[in-house]
This record gives C-alpha cells, sequence and structure tokens, in this order.
C-alpha cells in the first residue's frame, strides 16, 4: 500500500506540476526532455536491464518513428498525427526484426558492435533518400490534432508523460511475468537459460520488439514536439549512449533506476550547457569574472556535460555499480 500511495502521488505531482510552473517555455521543455528521457532510458531498459542486451542502436528506432511521422505528414498534411505514430512503430518493428534477426546470433561486446553497425547502417541510409531530406533534414510548417495548441509545449509534455506512464507500467508487468523471469534467466547465464528449454531467440526479439515500439512512440513525439529534424537530431551514436548512461546511472534492470538517472542527468546537462554553474560561482563570489578560472569556466564549461557524463559514469562504474538505486537499497 505505501508503495501504491507513493507512486500516485508521484503521479498527480508530474500532472499538476504545470499548472504550478504556468507558461513559461524553458522550464517545461527542461521537463519535457527529462520525461523523454527517462522513457527512452526505460524502454531501453527492457532488453539492456532484464535480458541483459546492451544495445547500442536504440537511436535507430528513434529516429524511424521520427522520420516516419514528419514523413507522413510532409506528404500528407491532413493526415492525423497518431495514424502516423502508429505507421512510425510497424516501421520501428521491422527494423527491429532484421536486428534482431542478425544481431541476437552474437553476444557481449560482440553483440554491442553490430548494435552500433546496423544503426549506423540506417542513418547512412536515410542521409542517401531523396524522401528525408538527406543531411538537410525535414521542416514540419503546420500540424493540427484534435484541436489541441500544438504551438504550446504543454501537450507534448503530457504526451511525453503518458509514454512513461506506460513504459514503467510495462515494465513492472513484465517483470513479474514469466517473459521477465526468462529475460532474467537470459541475463544472468544464457547457456543455463538454453538448457531449461527458454527459447533465446523468441524471447530476445520479444524484448527487443517491445523496447523498439515505445522508442519508436518517443521519436514520434520529439519529431512533432521540434518539427525539425536530420541524421545528428535523431540518429546520431551519441543519443543511444546517453540512453545507456542513464539507465546505468541511475540503475540497470531496475524499475525506477532510468527515471531517477533522467532526472540527475538531464539538469545537469542544461546547467553545464548554459553554464548557469559558473554564473552562479560568479554571483556567489567564489570565482571573479575577470580571472583566469572564470574566463576558463565561461568559454569551456558548456561543453563539458559529455566529460560530466563520463566522470560519473567511471565513479558509478567504479563505487555504484547497481546505480544510485542500488545505493539506497543497500542503506535498506
Amino acid at each position: 500500500m505505501k508503495h501504491i500511495a507513493l507512486v500516485t502521488l508521484i503521479a498527480a505531482t508530474a500532472i499538476a506540476l504545470p499548472l504550478f510552473i504556468g507558461e513559461n517555455p524553458y522550464i517545461i521543455g527542461i521537463l519535457i526532455s527529462v520525461l523523454m528521457m527517462a522513457a527512452l532510458s526505460s524502454a531501453w531498459n527492457i532488453l539492456g536491464g532484464y535480458a541483459g542486451q546492451y544495445s547500442f542502436g536504440h537511436a535507430a528506432y528513434f529516429g524511424a518513428g521520427a522520420y516516419t511521422t514528419l514523413i507522413m505528414l510532409t506528404l500528407f498534411n491532413t493526415l492525423n498525427p497518431v495514424i502516423c505514430i502508429l505507421v512510425g512503430i510497424v516501421v520501428a518493428s521491422l527494423i527491429a526484426l532484421m536486428t534482431g534477426s542478425i544481431v541476437f546470433r552474437l553476444r557481449g561486446h560482440y553483440f554491442g558492435l553490430a548494435s552500433i553497425a546496423v544503426a549506423e547502417i540506417v542513418r547512412l541510409s536515410v542521409l542517401n533518400f531523396e524522401c528525408t531530406g538527406g543531411a538537410q533534414g525535414i521542416l514540419l510548417t503546420d500540424i493540427s490534432l484534435w484541436g489541441l495548441d500544438l504551438n504550446s509545449k504543454n501537450p507534448f509534455y503530457y504526451g511525453m508523460l503518458l509514454v512513461l506512464a506506460v513504459t514503467l507500467a510495462i515494465t513492472a508487468y513484465l517483470r513479474r511475468s514469466k517473459t521477465g523471469y526468462y529475460l532474467q534467466a537470459i541475463r544472468e547465464d544464457q547457456d543455463a537459460a538454453a538448457s531449461l528449454g527458454i527459447n533465446l531467440s523468441f524471447y530476445k526479439n520479444k524484448a527487443l520488439l517491445i523496447s523498439a515500439a515505445l522508442t519508436s512512440v518517443l521519436g514520434s513525439l520529439y519529431g512533432l514536439y521540434i518539427r525539425f529534424i536530420d541524421t545528428s537530431a535523431v540518429l546520431d551514436l551519441r543519443l543511444s549512449i546517453e540512453i545507456i548512461l542513464t539507465a546505468i546511472i541511475g540503475g540497470v534492470g531496475t524499475l525506477w533506476g532510468p527515471v531517477v538517472g533522467a532526472i540527475l542527468l538531464v539538469p545537469l546537462a542544461e546547467i553545464l550547457r548554459s553554464n548557469l554553474l559558473g554564473e552562479a560561482l560568479v554571483k556567489a563570489g567564489l570565482v571573479s569574472e575577470t580571472s583566469g578560472i572564470g574566463i576558463f569556466l565561461k568559454e569551456n564549461l558548456a561543453h563539458a556535460h559529455v566529460l560530466v557524463y563520463g566522470i560519473i559514469t567511471v565513479l558509478c562504474i567504479l563505487y555504484l555499480p547497481k546505480g544510485i538505486l542500488g545505493l539506497y537499497r543497500r542503506k535498506q
């Protein structure tokens, strides 16, 4: 009962948050990024955390959803975006099936390298298709959905929140189901799982399909939110790595780990990019704006978020191998 009450409180707070913030596009934008990364990492966690298959190619499914949705709306601007999102799920699922038939024959770091290769094939293919706009990308000029004001960020906030809730619900169900136990058995020892009669290929592909479908929906929502996409925005390897790092730092193979990781990393990245940390140090009188340190922070801190990600990841691997939630459970 205590867990149900806590989840209800968190859900109510998340739903009511835009009402308290008001029309502040900057804050709402950060919250959308947090929800999107939490949902992306949670979707990846189904495959990487519970099945133990560390895919570095999830940007391919994200990009499949984004490109499919924007291409269809560009060609048929009166089409309902929900239909485009559903088609994006089909496209991402087909890519996942083709990917699974190839890469699941491999294990360990060979599997990781193969997933990167598949994602790069998708990226290079998109760059060379005329309908995708190539390197120029796709710009969506107009969109309407059920009379909602899509020039406001609030509908996308609630859209991302809904997908996150659905992803967490699916994860919670899977980890207590037969499929979830089979996936965890595969994660611990594939040979032992196979000797018990578990169909490795079937359950790995099942986890990948669920993960890819959810990732595709988030890619579609992101495309509708930004209204401009190119390969560097939705098919870049860095996106796949950020998704994985979020889960690792929060806690791989846990329900709330990806959410905790997103709540920590996304605002941190924004603080570094906007140099809020440097400005705060100057205002506090700890650093002079004209000093060497002040000038260095102003010029370089905005580009240091990837370095900070790396440092946090190394520290987590060394001292928190089960992530932040692992530390919390250890203290219980």
